[in-house]
């Protein structure tokens, strides 16, 4: 098989204790926007998963926070993830209202041989 040489397959997974009555319509959509565009990757491989309604605690609180956890082959490191956060924590606050000091994000640079598509792995495309 010819590998695919863009560097592929983010996943941004977003728990939160915000209800979903109160995650704007199209935050799935611009986050997945934001996401391909902050990663330079294609939209059509963006994966956005939202769990609102999480029972969560911060500092003792249930005011609102959150954590999540971006995925990906390649993209990631240090220089390129405080640029990521910076992007992401401007986001979740303006549409989410979660202050970045209620929030943190773990960043996992995934081995193409470890993430599964089309029935085998990106170390087979």
């Amino acid at each position: 098989m010819q590998h695919i040489t863009i560097r592929t397959m983010p996943t941004f997974t977003l728990n939160t204790n915000v209800p979903k009555d109160k995650i704007p319509e199209d935050f799935l959509k611009s986050t997945a926007k934001l996401v391909a565009e902050i990663l330079k990757k294609p939209i059509s491989y963006v994966v956005v998963h939202v769990n609102p309604d999480q029972l969560m605690s911060w500092a003792g609180t249930s005011d609102p926070c959150a954590v999540a956890t971006l995925g990906s082959i390649g993209s990631l490191g240090t220089s390129q993830n405080a640029k990521i956060s910076k992007a992401l924590f401007d986001h979740v606050k303006d549409n989410l209202g979660i202050n970045s000091d209620r929030m943190y994000i773990t960043y996992v640079d995934l081995e193409r041989a470890n993430v599964g598509y089309l029935g085998t792995t990106f170390a087979d495309l």
